[in-house]
């Protein structure tokens, strides 16, 4: 079984940062707002971003992480900038725990 960490861009121009065990699905229940809870009150929402994990744990390890990211490092990211997602991890006060929207 595999399992994902995803980036959504919601209606208000945020992003969600989840993790799942089925991607079609979870996106799917996101856009209905079938989940309740952010993403139903910020529809619609469009995939930006997904990475397919060997374990639970890793993708919620990748989740956790991406949520303390900077929008701007989280946008590095999804564009494959690497050397942008380190200078900004250099220059950013700490990636710490942070909302899901960021």
């Amino acid at each position: 079984m595999a399992f994902h960490t995803y980036i959504l861009r919601c209606g208000d121009g945020s992003y969600y940062v989840g993790h799942t065990d089925d991607l079609d699905r979870r996106i799917a229940q996101h856009r209905t707002g079938a989940l309740g809870g952010y993403t139903a009150r910020q529809r619609p929402v469009t995939l930006l971003w997904a990475q397919e994990f060997q374990t639970r744990d890793e993708a919620f390890a990748a989740e956790r992480k991406l949520k303390g990211w900077s929008r701007a490092k989280k946008e590095a990211m999804m564009a494959g900038d690497w050397a942008l997602v380190r200078q900004l991890a250099r220059s950013a006060p700490h990636d710490g725990p942070s909302t899901s929207s960021g």
